[in-house]
Order: C-alpha cells, then sequence, then structure tokens
C-alpha cells in the first residue's frame, strides 16, 4: 500500500524518480529524500527485528536518534552493516538489506523469545548461565557468540575501495548545528568579525522551523532560512559545510567533526568522509533539542513514531506514516503533527491528552480543525502483530484494567516532551541542571566546561540550552558572547523574530497508564534497540542498583547504536520513581563522543595501504637506492643494512664495510637518529627529569651520553644531548625512538608539569646527519675549511657550529664505533650535496659508506649498547653496567622510584658481559644459557640470554653481549648455551669491551 501523498513535499524533487533494492525487492523513491521516506512510501513498514526478542520494529524517528530501523547497505566491498535509513539518502542503485533476523525478516523464527519474557529480563545472562558448569562452554557460550551484535560484518577478503581524509582547520567561533539557532548564532559572530565555521549534520539548513510553521520577521521559516544562508555564504570570513556531524568537543576547543561527503553519491572522486579536526577559539552548541517517545503497551509496534518525525514525513517527504494516525501526547508540540497530518488529508481519529485540560493556540486550532481531543487519557494497548492495528485508550491515572475508548488506526504519533541536546556541553566536563518546569535537563551556565585559562569556551543556544521560545535571541546573545571572547569588536543586528505561539506546561507522564499493573509494564518499551522495558528498569531498582550508570550496564538501557537518545531520560525517570527519589538526585549517565558513530575510514584517513605508515626517507635515500642498498626496516624508516657489490653477500659486504671504518673512512647517514630542540627557562630543569645522568650542568658547547627511563625505571632510549646555549639542549634520540620520545616529552608537560616554561620541537627531519668515522675522518673534514676540526679545539664530546666546505654545519666530535669519528648535521636541503662531496674529497682517503650492520658491529666491538638489543622492556641501566649514568645529586627523575623496587636492586638480576664461542663460531641471536636443571613448571631452567651477536672482521671470530646472573662475577667463566636441537655451545664470559678499552683511538 502506497504511503504517498499526491501532492507537497518540500525537500522532494517528484520530476526525479530513484530506483533502489530493499531485500532484493526493486523499489523506487524522489531524490532529495531519505531511505526511511522512500521506504514508507513504499508501505514498507516493517524494517527490523530488536536485539534481544526480534519484536517487529519499524521507523519511529526521522534522524539520528532512530534505534530501530538499521540496515545492511551496499553490496561487495561497499556492504556496510547498521545504517540508519533516517540519515540515508537515497539515490540510484541504492541496495539496502534487513538484518537481525533468520530465516527472514517477515518470518523470524528467533521471534519465540517473545513467548518467554519473564526469563530473559533485565540481568537475565548473570543469572542464567552459572550451572551446569560444563554448559558454559559447549552450549551457553556459542549461542551468544552467534546471537551477539546487529547486522553482519563485511567479508574477511573485502577491501574498502573508497578514500578517505582528514582535514585541519582553525577558527574564531565554531557553530554546530544549522537550524534557525545555528544560522542566527553564526550570522551574528560573522558580522561582529569573528571567523566563523557551521557544520550541520544533515543535508538541509534551517532545522525543525520550516517543517513546524515557524515565521520570522513577517515571513516564513524556509524564507529566512534561505536569505540567511545566502548572505552567510556571501560573507568571506565564514564556512559552511552541510552533511557534517560535530562529533566530540575536547580540550583546549579541539573539536572533531565527522563529514559524509559522498554517501549519496558513491563511487565519485570525492571522499567518501572527511574528518575534521577543527581547533576554535569559541565552540557555539545550537543542536536542538530530541523528542522523547511514552511507554505504554505495544510502543514498539511498526506504526508508533514519533510526532515530530510523523510530521517530518508529511512535510518534508510527503509521506503519511498511515492513514489514520491516533496521537498521544503530554505536551503542546504534538498538536502540530495532528495539525499537519489533517492539512495533508490524512485521518486522525483523536489526539489522546494526559494532561486534564488542554487549552492552549495550537490545541484550539487542532479543535477547530475537527479534531477529537481526550483529556486526561493515554493509550493502555496498542494492538496489532507487525503493524500498528488500532489501540486501547484508558484514564491516565488508572492501573489500565480496562480502556475507555478503542480506536482503529494504522499509526500512532507520539511525544513525550523534549530534551535539549547537550551532548557536545558534557563532552569536555559542562555540568546540567534539571528544568523542572519543562522536565529536561538543560546546561547549567554556571558550570560550562573550562579552558586552561579557566574561562569557559564552549556556549549553548537555542532549544539545546532549554530555550524553547525565545531560539533567535538566544543564538544572537551566544554567538556575540562567543565573538566578544576572541576578540572580535564589531556590531551585529539582533533579530526580531515573531514569537512562538504560547505553550501550556507539559505534564510528567513517562508511561501509560501511571499506575499500569505489571503486565502492562512488561509490554512498555523504553529502549527499542536493546529491548530494555519499564519492568526491567524498576526490577534493577528493586535488586539494589541505584546508580544509575549501574542500572544502565545492568540493563543495557542506552547502550544501543543510538546511546539512549531516545530512553534515558525516560529510563532516569523511571528509575527515580523505582527508587522514591527526584530526577536530579538520579542524574545523567556519561556523555561520551562521538555524538553518532563515524566510520573506521574517516578515523584512519588517507592512513590505508601503502600510506597506512607512510615510510619516512632520508635526504640522501636516493643515493642509498642507486649504490647497492640493502634496505632493512627501522622504526618508520628504510636504512641500508649494507651496500652490496658485485659478487657480494651481505656477509662479505658487512665485512668490507666494518674493516674499511677501522682503517679509512666510513660515513654513515645518521639522519634517521631523532633531534629534538628542548628550549625555555625551565629547560635544564626539564632535562634533569627525563634523564638519568645530571644534564642541567652541561655547558654549551658540551655534549654528554645520557639515559632515558619510564616510569617504572626500565630503560626507555639513550642518546647524545648537546647543549646549544643556557636555556637550550638538542636531544639525540634512536631512529625508532624519536615520535616515541617527543610524544613523551608533551605528554609530561602538558598534563604534569604545565606551567613549567619549555618548549619541544621535533626537528629530526629537518637536518641531514652525516657520520665521517675512522682514523682519517679528520683528514677528510680538514680538507674543506671554514672550521676548525682538530683535536686542541674540538675535543671528543664537544660541538661546533659554522661554515664547513660552504655549507651550514653543527660538527659533533662524538663515537659510536670506537674510532675517531664526527656527525655533521647540515640542513637537510644540502644533505645530499655534503654526501657527495665527501664521497669525492675522500676518494683518496678510501671513504665507503657503510650500514647498520656494520654500525651494530662495530658498536658491539667496542661495547656500547644498543637500545631494543640489550633492552626489552624490563632492562634498567644497572643492568647493563651503567651504574655510572645515574646521577647520585639530584633527588628525582623518571624512573627513579621504580628502580629502587625491590625486584629491581635483587642481586640474582642478569647483567650485561660479552660472550665468546670457544670454537670462535657465532651464536645464535636470543640463545639461552641453560644449567641442566629445571623450573618448578617443568621448563628447562637458564640463567642468561644473548642479546647482541656478530662476526667481528676486526677480530676474526664471532663476538655476543649477554644478560647472565652474576654475571660481571663470573668473568672467565664456561657456560653452556641452547643450539639447535639438542646441541648445546661453549661460552666464555668475558668483558664486553673487545676493541681499544683504553679509547685511544676515539680520542685521537
Amino acid at each position: 500500500m502506497s504511503h504517498r501523498l499526491a501532492t507537497g513535499g518540500r525537500l522532494i524533487d517528484r520530476a526525479r524518480d530513484v530506483k533502489f533494492t530493499f531485500n532484493g525487492k526493486h523499489m523506487t523513491g524522489f531524490a532529495g529524500e531519505t531511505l526511511a521516506a522512500s521506504l514508507l512510501a513504499n508501505g514498507q513498514t516493517l524494517l527490523g527485528r530488536s536485539f534481544k526478542y526480534h519484536r517487529p520494529r519499524g521507523v519511529v524517528a526521522s534522524g539520528a536518534e532512530e534505534p530501530n530501523a538499521l540496515v545492511g547497505l551496499g553490496k561487495g566491498d561497499r556492504y556496510e552493516p547498521n545504517q540508519r535509513v533516517t540519515t540515508t539518502e537515497v539515490f540510484d542503485g541504492l541496495s539496502a538489506e534487513t538484518q537481525n533476523h533468520w530465516p527472514s525478516l517477515e518470518y523470524d523464527l528467533l521471534a519465540v523469545n517473545s513467548l518467554v519474557p519473564q526469563f530473559l529480563t533485565a540481568g537475565f545472562y548473570y543469572k542464567t548461565f552459572l550451572r551446569p558448569r560444563a554448559f558454559w562452554k559447549h552450549v551457553y557460550e556459542p549461542i551468544i557468540r552467534k546471537s551477539a551484535g546487529l547486522g553482519k560484518a563485511p567479508a574477511h577478503d573485502a577491501r574498502d575501495p573508497d578514500r578517505y581524509e582528514q582535514l585541519y582547520a582553525f577558527c574564531d567561533v565554531l557553530v554546530i548545528g544549522g537550524g534557525i539557532a545555528g544560522l542566527q548564532a553564526a550570522l551574528s559572530a560573522a558580522e561582529a568579525g569573528a571567523r566563523v565555521a557551521l557544520w550541520e549534520q544533515t543535508v538541509h539548513w534551517g532545522g525543525r522551523a520550516p517543517v513546524d510553521g515557524v515565521t520570522i520577521d513577517g515571513q516564513d521559516a524556509d524564507a529566512w532560512v534561505k536569505a540567511t544562508v545566502a548572505k552567510l555564504e556571501s560573507m568571506d570570513n565564514v564556512h559552511l559545510r552541510l552533511r557534517c556531524m560535530g562529533a566530540g568537543v575536547h580540550d583546549h576547543g579541539y573539536v572533531l567533526g565527522y563529514e559524509r561527503v559522498s554517501d549519496h553519491a558513491p563511487g565519485t572522486d570525492a571522499p567518501r568522509h572527511r574528518l575534521w579536526r577543527m581547533r576554535a577559539g569559541q565552540i557555539v552548541t545550537a543542536t536542538g533539542a530530541i523528542e522523547r517517545p511514552l511507554s505504554f503497551a505495544g510502543n514498539d509496534l511498526p506504526g508508533v513514531m514519533l510526532a515530530s518525525a510523523v510530521r517530518d514525513y508529511v512535510v518534508n517527504y510527503a509521506v503519511a506514516p498511515g492513514q489514520s494516525v491516533v496521537v498521544v501526547t503530554n505536551n503542546d508540540d504534538a498538536y502540530r503533527t495532528a495539525i499537519a497530518l489533517r492539512r495533508a488529508g490524512v485521518g486522525v481519529p483523536a489526539v489522546v491528552d494526559a494532561r486534564a485540560e488542554a487549552n492552549g493556540p495550537l490545541v484550539a486550532e487542532a479543535r477547530a480543525a475537527g479534531i477529537t481531543v481526550l483529556t486526561g487519557k493515554g493509550i493502555r494497548k496498542v494492538k496489532g502483530s507487525k503493524q500498528v492495528t488500532s489501540v486501547e485508550i484508558c484514564r491516565i491515572d488508572s492501573k489500565g484494567t480496562a480502556f475507555t475508548e478503542k480506536f482503529d488506526c494504522d499509526a500512532v504519533a507520539m511525544s513525550g516532551g523534549w530534551s535539549p541536546v547537550v551532548h557536545l556541553w558534557s563532552h569536555c566536563g559542562g555540568k546540567l541542571l534539571w528544568d523542572e518546569a519543562n522536565h529536561f535537563f538543560r546546561p547549567d551556565a554556571a558550570r560550562p566546561p573550562l579552558g586552561t585559562d579557566g574561562a569557559g569556551f564552549v556556549t549553548v543556544c537555542g532549544s539545546a540550552n532549554g530555550d524553547m521560545g525565545a531560539v533567535l535571541s538566544s543564538a544572537h546573545e551566544a554567538a556575540l558572547a562567543a565573538a566578544r571572547a576572541t576578540g572580535a569588536t564589531g556590531n551585529a543586528t539582533a533579530p526580531s523574530a515573531d514569537s512562538a505561539p504560547d505553550m501550556a506546561p507539559m505534564d510528567a507522564v513517562w508511561m501509560m497508564p501511571r499506575n499500569a499493573e505489571y503486565e502492562l509494564r512488561m509490554k512498555m518499551w523504553l529502549d527499542f534497540q536493546n529491548d530494555v522495558k519499564v519492568a526491567d528498569v524498576q526490577l534493577a531498582a528493586r535488586e539494589g542498583y541505584q546508580s544509575v550508570e549501574h542500572t544502565k550496564r545492568y540493563t543495557t538501557l542506552g547502550m544501543a547504536t543510538d546511546q539512549g537518545k531516545l530512553s534515558n531520560i525516560n529510563g532516569l525517570a523511571i528509575l527515580s520513581d523505582a527508587l522514591g527519589q527526584p530526577i536530579p538526585a538520579t542524574g545523567t549517565t556519561t556523555f561520551r563522543p562521538p555524538y553518532t558513530p563515524i566510520s573506521i575510514g574517516a578515523i584512519a584517513g588517507e592512513a590505508t595501504g601503502s600510506t597506512f605508515q607512510p615510510l619516512r626517507r632520508s635526504p640522501i635515500q636516493d643515493w642509498h637506492d642507486s649504490n647497492g642498498s640493502d634496505p632493512e626496516p627501522v622504526g618508520q624508516w628504510r636504512r641500508p643494512y649494507t651496500y652490496l657489490r658485485a659478487g657480494e653477500d651481505r656477509h662479505a659486504s658487512v665485512n668490507r664495510e666494518v674493516a674499511n671504518a677501522r682503517t679509512n673512512t666510513g660515513l654513515l647517514d645518521a639522519s634517521t637518529l631523532g633531534k629534538i630542540l628542548v628550549q625555555g627557562p625551565d629547560a635544564g630543569r626539564f632535562m634533569d627529569m627525563f634523564y638519568t645522568n645530571m644534564m642541567s650542568n652541561l655547558k654549551p658547547g658540551k655534549c654528554r651520553y645520557g639515559l632515558m627511563c619510564n616510569e617504572n625505571g626500565f630503560l626507555m632510549d639513550d642518546g647524545v644531548v648537546a647543549r646549544l646555549s643556557d636555556d637550550a639542549f638538542l636531544v639525540h634520540t634512536t631512529s625508532g625512538g624519536a615520535d616515541h620520545v617527543h610524544g613523551w616529552m608533551e605528554d609530561w608537560l602538558q598534563c604534569e608539569w604545565w606551567d613549567w616554561k619549555v618548549h619541544t620541537v621535533n626537528l629530526t627531519e629537518q637536518f641531514a646527519q652525516i657520520a665521517v668515522v675512522g682514523p682519517k675522518a679528520r683528514q677528510l673534514l680538514e680538507r674543506f675549511g671554514g672550521m676548525d676540526v682538530s683535536a686542541d679545539t674540538l675535543k671528543f664530546m664537544e660541538w661546533s657550529e659554522g661554515k664547513l666546505g660552504g655549507f651550514d654545519a653543527r660538527v659533533f666530535r662524538i663515537s659510536f664505533s670506537g674510532e675517531l669519528s664526527f656527525e655533521v648535521a647540515v640542513p637537510a636541503g644540502q644533505g645530499r650535496a655534503f654526501w657527495d662531496k665527501l664521497l669525492a674529497e675522500g676518494a683518496d682517503l678510501g671513504v665507503m659508506p657503510y650500514g647498520t650492520e656494520a654500525l651494530h658491529i662495530l658498536r658491539a666491538e667496542k661495547g656500547f649498547i644498543m637500545i631494543g638489543d640489550e633492552t626489552d622492556g624490563t632492562v634498567i641501566p644497572q643492568d647493563l653496567n651503567l651504574n655510572w649514568a645515574i646521577s647520585k645529586k639530584k633527588d628525582d627523575f623518571l624512573g627513579k622510584r621504580g628502580m629502587e623496587r625491590e625486584a629491581m636492586i635483587h642481586p640474582d638480576r642478569w647483567k650485561l658481559v660479552g660472550l665468546e664461542t670457544l670454537d670462535g663460531s657465532v651464536l645464535p641471536h636470543g640463545a639461552l644459557a641453560v644449567t641442566g636443571g629445571k623450573t618448578a613448571n617443568k621448563q628447562a631452567e637458564t640463567e642468561g640470554r644473548v642479546t647482541s651477536t656478530y662476526y667481528s672482521a676486526t677480530l676474526k671470530r664471532g663476538i655476543a653481549m649477554g644478560l647472565v646472573r652474576y654475571g660481571p662475577d663470573r668473568m672467565g667463566e664456561v657456560l653452556e648455551f641452547a643450539g639447535t636441537g639438542d646441541a648445546r655451545i661453549k661460552v666464555r664470559i668475558v668483558d664486553p669491551v673487545l676493541y681499544d678499552k683504553e679509547g685511544a683511538k676515539q680520542n685521537v
């Protein structure tokens, strides 16, 4: 049966048919309408099944608050479950499938659950699956896993063909919500001179005002909206976005926006979704209000809808949800729906009003239109199986044992009052107060979300603030105050809107009838998706769940995809009544972002496929790639493991590079090492907290090796620190650790030491850094000229800055090889030219690049540790014999208390030693030293492990380092390490420094 009206539909284009399929059935709609409107127009009122009882469910709302009508959209790689038909724009080729039923939507065998509701009450899963114990694994768990969830996940091999993007933006005033309040707020802030961004989650401006027939300045709302939007579009300081939902408000004016760019036009070149990362000086939320349902027996049947939603479908899309609609309400607003239905030629048998009297202007208009108004009444029960067929009416204060009237109808429009959308206000700590006159929670202006300066940065206006009448003046005042807070000084014209019709107070009716007996309460629904009934909340109260958060989890009230947008206030009221306390005493559950679900694709943005983790490139990467580089992953970099030459394998290539660095000149691209600037009056204090050794007494021009631990005392990173000036340090980190260390620093500065005068900047990619290593290294650099790099001028662990051969250079006299070594940093743009000149100038000095494996061998010969090799997240500095790097001069540093715990100072801890096999072979990496005994759980007992192992071209044998119990006290002792199978390898404990122990070579 078609529900399409012959005329009307302010948002549809009747000249453009749109063809789509629903459960394989071909249907037609009109361009400009939602999938919900198209389905209702085609007479499809059954759209899904509820989660627990599999009861038939249809559309109940018209926006993001819809809990019932969730479908799977698309096919193949574009299939996506749990999409609301109320927010999905219909388009040619759309394919929708219902979910949560078997074997079909019309005949769902799992609906048998609704025959035994007494066994599936609140918390039944806590009570039912305890015994017999063996049933859990083989019976209960498989059934629960099969039944859990809504919809089906896309195929495991599906690959999303769409692209997503993220944008960063800034504005003075961000207005969220594009109804008349949001439009007025944006206009006022923009006229005051602020940079304004305006987001609206739907595809149309104006919100409810055009549907409700509001007049503004003597013109209808549609005309006012068009004129205002046109004015905003002409202003250079205004940015407008439709289909953009304000997802969450976070600290420091940081707001996430979720824009559905091309959901309505899949396959186009545009991104599907866009995630806006907006930093706003002030935020004005004009998010409106959501109509509440009423609880009465059978209020979940297809055809029972919010009165405002019925009005939306009639006015916006020329769709009548039924041919005969009973309106039930506790407030005046629902009379708008009765009037709109009558104007559209739809039958309205009666308006059932719970209030003892109803005499407002809208009520009078309804009566004048010939609509029957029943006061002091409520719906006792809705009759029907998969569709409303009739309603039974009873006295509102009765127990509902009998009905007074019965009306045949195929739809019910219900209105339980309105709740301001306070989510965004609450995300960042804004508090609420209970408005007793209007029976809703509204923002408490005296307790706003506070910025770091102690001032509020979120303002609410219009019906979102509970201002149901003077919407435009509320918006103007809020926006002007927000603009002034950002420094805007211009004038803005105040609106002169017509006043809204007087509304009589609503009656706080939460269920019908008020004193319904248990049989009826068992059939009254609060949460339509999760099948939570009035009786469930009352049961939770009787069982001791007095906290609303506990009741929420015990009953699953408000835990569905709509996050309680329809059910929460009614549930709070029922719980409060059951506990015998006022609603404010019960409070609300926590509002958390996002406001509505956002796609994983939008969160990932461009980070998919090969760009999931973009590879970082050294300024010299092209040279490496063209000269035999055998790359290996190091963090997000691909560093040369070695430079292969014709006829060489890896082993021979590495040995060549090691030997050359020890005898001639080696070049290492160290650009990947982290370089973090730490600057400010408190920089020394900050560095002392981050490093185990003292850094504040380091003099400018000097360098110092330092260790960094996490709060537990475990080694996290290491590197050389250079003091640039009295208030600035340059921190070198490992290649893979720069981002982590920088984030760690910022975490402490922003969360704990926020009042310290320090800032940090990650400069890693701003510089190319090249290690010039070997006995002829100084000779090579002296050929460049411009800087004195002599031993007397630039001593070990010092640095100097100047022009080196025409290059802007910072030269560090440090060594990770044990040889004479310089690390030269030049701006990244000069990196390749500097590298090329080193190769050219050093040709007769045997200059040769070496890779990371040679780097490892050179440092292992010197006994230098490597983070990630000698450390595994459980190693403290003392384990590596680095006690000398732990300052005794300062009271505290990160990790100090952690490394003083009993387990950390226990004498049985494994400590670093050198290891050499008796036959000169190379130990397997990670090999364990076995004692021959067994542990308590019958595993082989171990007393050490290999952390680094290599073949040394310098020493012509295998070398290794490892952690061994009592290691430094057991020099010369021979241990057995496990080899392949049952083989054992005899290994002697030796000093870890195997080459130039006195350091003569690096200090020349």
